[in-house]
């Protein structure tokens, strides 16, 4: 029995700020002080609140230690955890409120969300089996295999109004039951954790955080639908989730709930992991299988679909991470319980991994319904250096945008495609009024042109031409014409397209031509980029009366675009410089490098 508890974030983000070493010396200090009977050191799965990380809380106090460095270590164990004095300064100040230590939860970022899929992150060792059957932990499993038949399994699922959280938002229960219809001498369950749209890990943050979840899941998907073999097919770039997936299969085959005859119920279950390649094309579900069975990741004309003819040519139900963890939780709780939360036709929670100009960057699991003013100026802590939001970015390369005009907006399925936007896997990169639109287009753009994989021409050649037309207008030599041709050749990819890659493909760019088509007319008409951010149609200046002569900027400038002029500002005592915008290459680093903010860009 020990008195304290300490959990340190074990998952990516944290890893990366050193998390590893503050163990370390979390345990070394421990042992120093004679308290290794006393006190309990356990790596965890991310908290969420990736911006303050390292984070280390300490129970039952629940004190919430925030951007921990290892010199802070020492301070920690003596005050604290020997002599249980809270280090008030080290805290994240939101919990202290007249010198009273207030829970986590009651915090801006925490209060409004309801964890589901992310229930157990950054509450259990993700290591250890036991600490997840300790939290309800293959009780809905138990329940599926002894209680319940498999149709009663799948109409529990069809009840909660679980819809697909990888995208694209199809029934999970009616997906279930078209393979459990489908008889075969073999059927399979994949979990697609190939998570490739820039700015998302909210998959990755699952699977490294709640690995069993999604075991207990897939096995009773197996069970629902007749499947005996599952496969976990993840980015090799998630080392961290792969090592705890692989303890999580292994320890529930030592425990007998995967294998032969699980929970003596005459069912058989086993999962494999496969290590994808980063192909973002791999995260459609026909590439994807294809993928698993060893050929090159390209998608298959669909029909027949996966759950006719999937994996190996057999019955197959895939779903994503997120989907899978809902699983155990609507099972266990009911159906009811999960359908009271969200909006008529967008039941429960979503994962949002929120990123960009936010200041509270990190995961959030949210009721469907909740608009995004909320998810931005409450959750997430509104725009950071009194900057204005622009739009956020949503479904990444596949996705749209939502300007500020539309913040009310509650997010969920339906209410995104009716204003041209999609859930997507759930990434929600925040842009404020430095980002270009037409520029933030390109960004995405050029992802998914680089990721094409090459079958079909719509695609491969269309994005390419796609991504030529948006340099011309960044590079301030298109023509209101060449709008009109961008728009009708997004719309000829997304109808010709084969997979869902190459028909999501020009969404950013339709999105951005649809809230900021003004941004477009300033790059074409004005040659002007409103945001300053496209690099042909910049130009530096000086403004002379602020200028003091100092010649910095000369000094820095490498193609020796700047000098001085013949003008001396009043109350100035040398002449004032001037650039050249023949000779200037806009690399910006004079206006870095003046100290007297004398020079603008425009």
């Amino acid at each position: 029995m020990y008195r304290s508890h300490v959990l340190v974030c074990g998952g990516t983000g944290c890893t990366s700020s050193n998390s590893p070493a503050i163990i370390e010396a979390l345990e070394k200090e421990i042992k120093l002080k004679g308290l290794e009977n006393e006190i309990k050191v356990i790596r965890t799965g991310c908290f969420g609140l990736c911006a303050l990380g390292p984070i280390m809380i300490v129970y039952p106090e629940g004190c919430f230690y925030s951007q921990v460095k290892v010199e802070d270590v020492p301070e920690i164990v003596e005050e604290h955890l020997l002599k249980g004095r809270v280090v008030k300064h080290l805290l994240y100040q939101e919990t202290v409120h007249d010198s009273v230590v207030k829970p986590l939860k009651e915090t801006d970022f925490y209060k409004k969300q309801h964890r589901i899929a992310l229930r157990n992150c950054g509450v259990i060792n993700p290591e250890d089996i036991n600490e997840y059957i300790a939290y309800d932990g293959y009780q809905a499993l138990a329940k599926c295999l002894t209680e319940l038949t498999p149709e009663q399994v799948i109409q529990i699922v069809k009840d909660s109004g679980l819809r697909g959280r990888g995208g694209g938002g199809f029934p999970t229960g009616l997906k279930w039951s078209f393979t459990a219809a489908n008889k075969a001498d073999q059927k399979y369950v994949v979990c697609n954790a190939d998570e490739g749209d820039p700015g998302a890990f909210m998959d990755r943050s699952v699977l490294e955080g709640d690995p069993h979840c999604i075991v207990e899941a897939m096995a009773i998907c197996g069970y629902a639908t007749g499947a005996t073999e599952g496969y976990i097919y993840v980015r090799a770039e998630y080392p961290i989730a792969v090592k705890r997936l692989k303890i999580a299969i292994g320890q529930a085959k030592e425990m007998g709930l995967l294998g032969k005859n699980i929970f003596g119920s005459g069912f058989d279950f086993n999962l494999h992991v496969k290590l994808g390649a980063g192909a973002f094309v791999c995260g459609e579900e026909t590439a994807l299988m294809t993928s698993i069975e060893g050929n090159r990741g390209e998608p298959r004309p669909r029909p027949p679909y996966p759950a006719v003819k999937g994996l190996f040519g057999k019955p197959t139900t895939e779903n994503n991470v997120e989907t899978f963890a809902n699983i155990p939780t609507i099972i266990r709780e009911g159906a009811e319980y999960f359908a009271a939360m969200g909006t008529e036709k967008s039941k429960g929670t979503k994962v949002f991994a929120l990123g960009g100009k936010i200041a509270n960057t990190g995961l959030v699991e949210i009721p469907m319904g909740t608009t995004l003013r909320e998810i931005i100026e409450e959750i997430g802590g509104g725009i950071p250096n009194g900057k204005k939001f622009k739009a956020a970015q949503t479904g990444g390369p596949s996705g749209g945008c939502i300007p500020a005009s539309l913040i009310d907006t509650p997010i969920d399925y339906d209410n995104l495609t009716a204003i041209g936007c999609m859930m997507g896997s759930g990434g929600l990169i925040v842009m404020d009024e430095d980002n270009c639109m037409v520029d933030i287009a390109k960004f995405f753009l050029n992802f998914t042109v680089d990721e094409s994989c090459g079958k079909c021409t719509p695609c491969r050649v269309g994005t390419k031409r796609l991504l030529e037309m948006l340099d011309k207008v960044t590079d301030g030599k298109a023509t209101l014409e060449d709008l009109d041709k961008i728009e009708d050749l997004c719309h000829y990819i997304k109808e010709n397209s084969l997979c869902g890659l190459g028909q999501t493909a020009p969404n950013p760019v339709l999105a951005t031509l649809k809230f900021f088509r003004e941004e477009y007319v300033a790059h074409v008409v004005d040659k002007k980029c409103p945001a300053g951010v496209c690099k042909h149609l910049l130009k530096y200046s000086i403004v002379k009366d602020n200028c003091f002569g100092c010649g910095l900027c000369a000094r820095k400038c490498p193609v020796g675009a700047i000098t001085k002029s013949d003008y001396t500002a009043p109350g100035k005592k040398l002449p004032a410089f001037e650039i050249d915008s023949n000779k200037c290459v806009k690399c910006g680093v004079c206006m870095d490098g003046c100290k007297f903010k004398a020079i603008v860009k425009g």
